[in-house]
């Protein structure tokens, strides 16, 4: 009578063993930038919110809860700094996105070529360092003679202006140094949107013999808006941070006249060494800027469909 050998079932790998096979390889991957964030982004945020609640001394720190935020909400500097920083924002970004866009549609009627030079000319303000460009305005707002826009005021009879140096100039003055920079990006995002508008809507405005601000009204400006509500919350997170310009050419002067809440962050960590209360102003100005940008795509972004 023959006997029958019974063979063993093949085993089958463990759920993990199996996971590792399909997956190992990908996270493994993904494992230096998820470190790096834990270590430069994560780790730094969470140390400073702690931070917040703390006197904070390299040796010895002692917890204190909510003094820092009260600290900083009786402090007169700091609301000039908010005031300042809005006001800012809000005569800089809107006055910024007209101009970048107005460029950008009267370069967008030009040849190819002329386009390209554009397009590079303007872009390179935007390659160099905010404080190179620093530089070159404070020799711009030279309150003497050689001072380039107090030598146009003198062909027009106006006596030579102290720019930074007065209280109710110093703020417009740098309010002026971003409108007339800070467009080249803007610009190309602008002409590459205008660049996939499709052809056949304006040959469809011009059968019905619709006029050039018809067309700007209703097909040019509604298939811009995605790119306006991205440059408006990215110009407001920029002015809100804005603190080159400040730190080189006023220090925050003249009588706290251009401190922003950037710039005061720094000078209460960098300056008085006050770390817990340069933290709580860290995050009160977070804080901001998400109230912000969240308002903005709420009321902005209704109508745009992606």
């Amino acid at each position: 009578m023959q006997t029958q050998t019974m063979t063993a079932p093949p085993r089958t790998p463990s759920p993990f063993k199996r996971f590792w096979r399909e997956y190992g390889w990908a996270y493994l991957f993904i494992l230096a930038p998820v470190l790096l964030f834990l270590s430069f982004t994560l780790y730094p945020v969470v140390t400073a919110f702690l931070m917040s609640f703390q006197k904070y001394n390299i040796m010895n720190s002692t917890w204190i809860g909510l003094d820092n935020y009260k600290r900083m909400l009786h402090d007169d500097v700091f609301w000039k700094s908010i005031r300042n920083t809005v006001i800012f924002t809000i005569g800089t970004v809107p006055i910024n996105i007209i101009i970048t866009f107005g460029l950008s549609f009267f370069i967008y009627q030009m040849k190819n070529s002329w386009q390209t030079f554009f397009k590079a000319t303007l872009y390179l303000p935007t390659v160099a360092s905010g404080v190179t460009i620093s530089i070159v305005w404070l020799a711009i707002f030279d309150p003497t003679d050689s001072g380039l826009l107090n030598r146009l005021l003198e062909l027009f009879g106006i006596d030579p202006l102290i720019w930074l140096g007065k209280s109710n100039s110093a703020l417009l003055s740098l309010m002026l140094m971003n409108w007339l920079g800070s467009h080249g990006a803007g610009i190309i995002l602008y002409l590459a949107a205008m660049g996939g508008i499709p052809k056949s809507l304006y040959e469809a405005a011009d059968i019905d013999h619709a006029s050039m601000w018809t067309k700007f009204r209703r097909i040019t400006w509604p298939l811009m808006k995605p790119t306006t509500l991205y440059l408006l919350v990215t110009g407001v997170i920029t002015s809100f941070q804005v603190f080159i310009s400040v730190y080189l050419m006023t220090q925050g002067g003249p009588n706290f006249a251009t401190t922003t809440i950037a710039y005061l962050i720094y000078e209460t960590a960098f300056k008085f060494y006050d770390f817990g209360l340069a933290s709580a102003q860290s995050f009160v100005l977070a804080s901001l800027i998400i109230i912000v940008s969240i308002i903005q795509f709420k009321y902005f972004s209704s109508d745009i469909e992606y």
